[in-house]
């Protein structure tokens, strides 16, 4: 329904999508396997329970009551809309089907039989330079085979577009149906919203009100943790029931929880454990981003995480630890290596840059390598571009038989070098962006993996469809990101959260409308103010980035757009000779690549969309040992360097650098007197250079 999703956008939609929301008020824990309880932890199991029914007493007996009209009223209103989506739904089909074979026609015209025409003319170019029978021989093969695929495109393409025409013989009887349908479902939108109005109104009192944050919190934390939960953490001894109980009776320190999204599977024991840990490893973790940064890592690791080694790494820890990824952090912060924004996230937002499956040393790795190899995507200004770019320009979209990973090498040192299809880019790009300290929330689409990462604006999709497509973990896209709109108003946020606890007080099931029906009322609630709160902001429609890469490699020349270019100044191109004779050819003083700022000073230039070359003059001839400073994230390669259009070519080896600066090995080259040209094959893969040296011979 094309009309849903901007009306979704806006908050003008309170139907509820299929979610399950992942605050703590308002999902139960995640079933984890049951720890025996000793004699000790049942008495606590039974104190906690006490605690728990107290609490639940209180706040029901707080909460207001509702008109009960009104609620037949919200009831009805809500099945409506779930009736007018339906017939929306079907109304769409007809006209889905119709683009669908719109996209087939355009696919046998664009990549079929445009891409067989390009082989053709590739080949008909290699027969014309064929010099040997074996040449000649491959070529006409391949002319041959690229021929018969464009007849065979041409084929389709007329089946396809005899389908098209049969699917527009009632396209305007279609187009009448969805409008009526799309009019239908606004209606039945708007009294939906009125009646949820109501009932917002009349529990405005309760929701706005602090008063009860106390008992609200304590109970949230009770229920979701669950008396039996905390007793097993409690009870392996004095100190877990001592952080327990200081826990539960911090009620600033419980407000703060809940506001970051509360413990993961409501592991609240050990997500105390582990905040004490860090406030104890560093002094820095108790106030500003260091102290959201502790909450939040804190919350997210109280389910441990498990790394994803390198094959080789047999001895290394299979858990993530949560001390050191903090640590990790906040030196990187101090360093000056994160981002500019992570010093104003929320606890919330840092449970999820802290929670990559990536050891730590790879995390440093991947801030590294990209300040040596592709410093622009460090610099784009586009936040939504920003360090996910490098997935644009150098994963290369591979199926798995294309290529093989090195087991020595750790997963995303080999998804840069090897690329890999949707999975592999999306979860490169969400990697590179935690790296550098923004958060991301992984994205499945069907039989899609996309990237959902943060921006100043609002977060947005990287490589597939938008949020209206999305979902992880069994939660909505669209879902995630209406939360991600209404944190930003915390004060109102609180609202939703108050809702959410009321009903679990009630014991009201969790909303989920892939089931018609679900969910208690206050549930229900908790979506539609958060729905409120960002229909009240108006927050800006994002469109998804990169739609169209999702399952394509890019072009030469749209990859040439995504660099950031750099304007060099004429004393970035100076090439110098020192007192030893050695000659130093800048990047800048080049041709055959782009040129981007370098973290070294000067410039940098990124090569691969063409061939490499330098002129220069040389104050005597002779023999020179040239090499070259490179960066290579992608395989070893080879070219062939042509001095002063020689008939011999030279074998240059650009090395697997692995993200660091590195010589090539130096070869030996022949210079006259005076004007010298140097000239490189076109490389395989991109690579980054600095400058060439050429050191006369001895």
């Amino acid at each position: 329904m094309s009309g849903r999703k901007n009306s979704l956008y806006l908050g003008c939609i309170f139907t509820v999508l299929a979610v399950t929301h992942s605050t703590v008020m308002a999902a139960a824990p995640t079933a984890l396997p049951q720890v025996p309880l000793t004699e000790v932890g049942q008495r606590l199991e039974t104190q906690y329970t006490e605690q728990l029914k107290a609490l639940q007493a209180e706040i029901e007996k707080a909460l207001p009551k509702f008109d009960e009209l009104r609620i037949a009223e919200f009831r009805q209103a809500s099945a409506a809309v779930r009736k007018a989506e339906a017939v929306a739904a079907g109304a769409k089909k007809p006209l889905d089907a119709i683009n669908s074979a719109k996209g087939l026609v355009e696919h046998a015209k664009g990549k079929w039989i445009g891409g067989a025409e390009t082989g053709i003319a590739k080949a008909q170019a290699d027969l014309k330079k064929a010099t040997t029978d074996t040449e000649r021989e491959a070529a006409q093969k391949d002319l041959t085979n690229w021929q018969a695929n464009k007849d065979a495109g041409i084929k389709a393409l007329a089946e396809r577009q005899a389908a098209l025409d049969k699917a527009k013989a009632d396209e305007a009887q279609s187009m009448q149906a969805d409008k009526e349908a799309q009019a239908s479902l606004a209606m039945a939108i708007a009294n939906e919203i009125a009646a949820a109005k109501v009932l917002l109104a009349q529990a405005d009192a309760f929701l706005s009100s602090d008063s009860l944050d106390d008992k609200l919190v304590q109970f949230s934390v009770l229920v979701n943790a669950t008396p039996r939960g905390l007793a097993e953490f409690a009870q392996q001894g004095t100190e877990q029931t001592a952080l327990v109980e200081q826990l539960l009776s911090d009620h600033a320190l419980l407000k703060q929880m809940l506001e970051a999204g509360g413990a993961k599977a409501g592991k609240y024991g050990q997500a105390m454990q582990i905040f004490t840990d860090i406030q104890k490893a560093s002094s820095r973790a108790k106030k500003g981003i260091f102290y959201r940064l502790a909450l939040g890592t804190s919350l997210e690791h109280a389910v441990p995480i498990k790394q994803r080694l390198a094959e080789t790494e047999t001895s290394a820890p299979g858990m993530v630890d949560p001390v050191k990824r903090y640590l990790h952090y906040e030196k990187a912060y101090l360093d000056g290596e994160l981002d500019p924004a992570f010093k104003g996230m929320t606890a919330w937002e840092c449970r999820y840059i802290t929670d990559s499956y990536a050891p730590d040393y790879i995390l440093a790795w991947g801030r590294e390598m990209l300040r040596n190899y592709r410093p622009d995507h460090i610099l784009n200004p586009d936040y939504g571009w920003r360090y996910s770019g490098a997935v644009r320009t150098d994963v290369a979209y591979r199926h798995s038989q294309e290529y093989k990973d090195t087991d020595s090498l750790q997963f995303f040192q080999n998804v840069i070098k090897n690329g890999g299809i949707c999975g592999r880019r999306a979860f490169f790009g969400s990697y590179i962006c935690k790296s550098f300290g923004l958060p991301t929330w992984g994205v499945a689409q069907h039989a899609h993996a996309a990237l959902g990462r943060w921006t100043p604006a609002g977060w947005v999709v990287n490589f597939g469809a938008n949020w209206d497509k999305s979902w992880s973990d069994g939660r909505q896209g669209w879902d995630f990101l209406l939360e991600t709109q209404a944190r930003k108003d915390p004060q109102n946020y609180w609202k939703v959260l108050r809702a959410q606890s009321a009903g679990s007080a009630l014991a009201e099931k969790n909303y989920d409308s892939s089931k018609p029906g679900s969910g208690g009322l206050w549930k229900n609630l908790a979506v539609f103010e958060e729905k409120a709160i960002v229909a009240d902001a108006k927050p800006a429609q994002m469109a998804a980035l990169g739609q169209d890469l999702a399952e394509a490699n890019e072009s030469a020349e749209t990859k040439a757009m995504a660099v950031a270019k750099a304007t060099p100044a004429e004393a970035d191109k100076a090439i110098t000779v020192d007192s030893s004779g050695v000659i130093t050819i800048p990047a800048a003083a080049c041709k055959g690549g782009e040129l981007m700022k370098s973290f070294l000073g000067g410039q940098q230039m990124t090569c691969g969309g063409g061939e490499l070359s330098f002129e220069i003059d040389v104050p005597g001839a002779g023999k020179y040992s040239l090499s070259a400073r490179v960066v290579n994230v992608h395989d070893e390669q080879h070219l062939q360097l042509t001095p002063n259009l020689a008939k011999d070519t030279i074998d240059v080896a650009i090395p697997y650098t692995t993200g660091g600066w590195q010589k090539t090995n130096p070869v030996d080259v022949s210079m006259v007197t005076g004007k010298n040209s140097v000239a490189f094959s076109k490389p395989k893969n991109s690579f980054t250079l600095k400058e060439f040296t050429l050191t006369p011979a001895k």
